[in-house]
């Protein structure tokens, strides 16, 4: 298992002080400063301000010149505990931190107040360097301005937000801003449209992707991998509606958790009915439509199909976060002896499914946070024995893996899979999830050897997770250039003038036939100009053709991203691809 190192909690404690230092260098730029919060976050920190004026890029410069200057000069960082009389004291020109006073003291935490120095004191639970000499003052920056309300709450006052990146050492702070460089010239919402994948209609509505007929290439193509690998082990193809009485959710508590996310329909005869945001509690009902024998189990049905959910027109983000979520979705009914088997066999597919993405998996246990059992179906001793049941699993496997307290689905424990995409960034995509609490709420059972009612259990399995996410994560791992055998295009043919078009077309009609993926660049346009659009489209293979080519029954192969190959005969080419794309390569 893996936990949190001495270097992790030490680059938090430099984050943490450094969010310090940018409330003193605000603070003495605006003496009147209100000052909010500033936590550590993902690769860095931010603080909130009210501020008598918007702050500018020239300001952020002005305020990192001012942390560097206070980082030099050895400055201490020391807590000191007080009463709440004695804390409102203290910052009784501070109307936030006020309010955090009176909320802290409500809950009985203890109030401790963290000075830097002799050159600011703020209200802070602690997670601090000792000393500013901790600091490299060049491995942080100042990086945007952002609106934040008060407490998060639209009711509140609007704040000024100011965000910082940071890291120990000025060369972690390089790498990660050419890598945020890199992720924005790969950026798919940029990249999507531009080599014709999908787009958003105003029409249709935000959150709702239409996929081009290129863009349906990948998708059929990622599906058909997924299909491909859990055929041979037993999964049947289901289909069902897009929309259900919502007693189907009551029933399986989904309506209780989530009854705000659910796009709600009404019949016009008054029936309420709701978009499926998930696929688990109408597959229970194709399994509940008879009786079944332990002899049938397991029983794996798969879907590939998409859910909807209300999600706020602020958190929608390209194919990151939408409305529409397709999912590869699969679900095994199975008896508790079978749990550890069935979850290996899914473990298996998933391994070989990342295998041709060259994107490295890292495993999470994820389980439920005893402290907030409210955010959970069921009972402790039913997540005790699930959770039981799939760290067996993972020892089985014995592989290292992420303690993740509280990242439990609602109803029950899962195995989550973190691929690291060609930037090193994690993304969490496949999942195996162990289920004890639908078939106890939809009463799912098998008859067993001794002709008794047994309670069965269903493990949740997702490969890609969401498609449209996955496309996301792979149109920027592999910035557009997609492998042959994924690529919606995977040959383009071009004709140095229109006396060659009907040999090119020739060779498009024999390409096809192996089911090759072909387009012909056979424009009026210059033939430097075909090729750099063909480049731009970042098409795996370009073959040209002129007079020569035509006498030597060849083609001159270019590869994106390498140039020429060199005159190849037809035959040898296409033999070639063809392992290429079987090989995914």
């Amino acid at each position: 298992m893996k936990t949190n190192t001495g270097k992790e909690k030490n680059i938090d404690n430099i984050r943490h002080s450094l969010a310090h230092l940018l409330a003193a260098a605000v603070l003495k730029k605006f003496p009147d400063a209100k000052l909010g919060i500033g936590p550590t976050i993902e690769n860095g920190f931010y603080y909130d301000f009210l501020l008598p004026q918007g702050l500018t890029q020239e300001d952020l410069k002005e305020f990192e010149k001012e942390i560097r200057r206070m980082a030099r000069m050895n400055l201490a960082f020391k807590g000191e505990k007080v009463e709440s009389d004695e804390a409102k004291k203290r910052f009784k020109k501070q109307t936030f931190k006020l309010d955090l006073i009176k909320e802290f003291s409500k809950e009985g935490k203890q109030l401790t107040i963290y000075h830097t120095g002799d050159a600011f004191s703020d209200l802070c639970r602690g997670g601090h360097v000792k000393n500013t000499r901790e600091i490299d003052p060049e491995s942080f920056t100042l990086t945007k301005i952002a609106g934040a309300y008060w407490r998060g709450d639209a009711k509140s006052q609007q704040l000024q937000r100011v965000y910082g990146l940071a890291f120990e050492t000025k060369a972690e702070l390089d790498a990660h801003l050419h890598m945020l460089s890199e992720a924005e010239r790969r950026d798919h919402k940029k990249l999507g449209p531009q080599l014709d994948l999908f787009t958003f209609s105003d029409l249709v509505g935000s959150g709702l992707p239409l996929f081009t007929p290129r863009g349906t290439v990948i998708r059929e193509e990622l599906e058909n991998f997924v299909q491909s690998l859990q055929v041979p082990m037993g999964y049947d193809r289901v289909r069902i509606p897009h929309i259900t009485k919502k007693d189907l959710y009551e029933t399986s508590g989904h309506w209780q958790k989530f009854k705000d996310e659910l796009f709600k329909v009404s019949s016009r005869e008054g029936h309420e009915f709701a978009l499926k945001p998930m696929n688990c509690p109408h597959h229970t009902q194709i399994y509940a439509s008879r009786q079944r024998t332990y002899r049938e189990l397991p029983i794996r049905y798969s879907e590939v199909t998409a859910v909807y959910r209300d999600e706020q027109s602020g958190e929608l983000g390209g194919l990151s976060r939408v409305r529409m979520i397709t999912q590869d979705d699969a679900h095994i009914f199975c008896r508790i002896n079978h749990i550890e088997e069935e979850a290996l066999k899914v473990w298996d597919i998933i391994d070989t499914f990342y295998k041709p993405f060259g994107m490295p998996l890292t495993v999470r246990f994820s389980r439920h946070d005893p402290k907030k059992f409210e955010k959970y179906l069921g009972t402790p001793s039913i997540w005790k024995k699930a959770e039981t049941q799939l760290k067996a699993v993972i020892k089985k496997r014995n592989v290292e893996y992420i303690d993740g307290l509280g990242e439990a689905a609602m109803y029950g424990p899962k195995i989550d899979f973190i691929a690291k995409d060609s930037l090193g960034r994690d993304w969490q995509l496949a999942t195996i999830q162990l289920d004890f609490n639908l078939p106890e709420r939809f009463n799912l059972s098998c008859i067993n050897e001794k002709g008794k009612d047994e309670r069965i259990v269903m493990v949740h399995r997702a490969v890609l997770g969401s498609v449209e996410r996955f496309m996301a994560v792979l149109i920027e791992h592999y910035a557009g250039a997609f492998p042959v055998w994924l690529a919606p295009v995977q040959v383009a043919l071009l004709p140095i003038s229109e006396k060659h078009a009907e040999y090119v077309k020739d060779i498009a009609t024999k390409l096809r036939q192996h089911g090759v993926r072909v387009s012909l660049a056979d424009s009026n346009d210059t033939l430097g100009k075909r090729i750099r659009e063909t480049e731009q489209q970042k098409i795996p293979y370009l073959l040209v053709v002129g007079d020569k080519e035509i006498e030597s029954k060849s083609v001159a192969v270019r590869k994106h991203g390498k140039g020429d190959e060199g005159a190849l005969s037809l035959d040898i080419f296409t033999t070639r691809l063809l392992e290429e794309i079987k090989e995914k390569k």
